[in-house]
Order: structure tokens, then sequence, then C-alpha cells
């Protein structure tokens, strides 16, 4: 005889509904690629970053020039142009207090770089320079430097060799040929001096 079978659903009060269990789908294995640069490669990096490295030490061993604040530079000079008037001794030993002197203008280039940078100057029309005559017509630069008659940028007509006008200024003349001697009385300067290096 056979028997029956019943089933029965039965629900429970507080009780939590079944969790839904999440089956981890298959992940697919990384693959392992080889480099795809050839093996020299870094060597080669490293060789570069090494050369980069050395040039770097070159330079930095050489320095960067520099001026104090307030002073032009120019090739391997500083320049200085005052804002206050003095007579050509004291003008010298102010430069000189300094570390610098009156300018001594060796070039072209030099007068060329003090001729335009005059030009930009809202001071007054004279500035001295490192040159006096020690007798008349015998110039000499503060600095020992020997007078050049071809590195000489006087106005026309000058120097007038007389023997009040022993001190040299360079006018804010936009010509390069703009030297006078005059008396050594009150005018603005230009100091000089080599430029640092850091």
């Amino acid at each position: 005889m056979a028997s029956e079978i019943t089933y029965a659903e039965v629900k429970f009060k507080n009780a939590s509904p079944t969790a839904a269990v999440e089956v981890p789908t298959q992940t697919k294995k990384h693959e392992h690629h080889p480099q795809k640069y050839p093996p020299w490669l870094p060597w080669l990096i490293s060789l570069l970053l090494l050369l980069v490295c050395i040039a770097l030490v070159i330079l930095l061993g050489r320095g960067w020039l520099c001026c104090p604040n307030g002073w032009k530079r120019f090739k391997k000079s500083c320049y200085y142009m005052s804002v206050d008037m003095m007579n050509w001794a004291e003008s010298e030993q102010n430069c000189t207090a300094m570390g610098s002197h009156l300018v001594v203008i060796n070039t072209t280039a030099e007068q060329t770089f003090l001729t335009e940078e005059l030009q930009q100057s809202p001071r007054g029309r004279n500035y001295y320079i490192g040159l006096t005559a020690q007798a008349l017509g015998q110039w000499q630069w503060v600095d020992q430097t020997p007078y050049n008659e071809s590195a000489m940028f006087w106005r026309s007509g000058e120097p007038s060799n007389v023997a009040v006008e022993a001190c040299v200024v360079i006018h804010t003349n936009p010509k390069i040929h703009n030297w006078n001697d005059i008396q050594c009385g009150n005018h603005y300067r230009i100091c000089e001096a080599a430029a640092l290096i850091v």
C-alpha cells in the first residue's frame, strides 16, 4: 500500500529572508607579456642621465654672472649710474667704496651699451667716466689701462685740451661719440666692477 506524502509551507515570524549567494564568476588569469623594449634601453637611459648630470656640474662649476641690485650687467662687468652728483675725486672715492672704479671704456660695444643705457636715464646730461688729464693733453684711465686713440669716443671738436678741463664725462646723447672734457665740478658718475660669479 502506498502512503501519501504531504508537503506544507511553513512561514516563521521575524525570520530573515534567505540571502542570495553570489557565485563568483571565473576570473581570467592575467597573461605575462614579455618586455616590449630592448634590454639595452635602461642602460642607454642611465648613460644619458649621467651625461646630463655631468653637464650640469660643469655649468654650475663655472657659475652665473650677476650684479648687485641696481647695477646693470654687460658681458663680464657691472655698471652703476649714480642718482646723486659729486666732483670727480669724490666720484672716484664713492666708486672705490663700493668695490669698483669710475668706468673704463675699452670697446665700441661697451660704449654703445653705456650710450643706450644713458638714453633711459631721467637724470642729468653728464656722467663722469674714469678718464682724466694728468697734464694738458695727457689722458690717463683710473685703472692704468693705456690710453688708446682708436678706442676713444670724443664729441666733434673734443677734447678741447684746456688746462681747466681735466675731467671727462659721457653725455646722454644718442650719438656714440659723446665724450667731453670739462671742469671737475659736480656731475653724475658711472661706476664699473667685475660681475660676481655665483
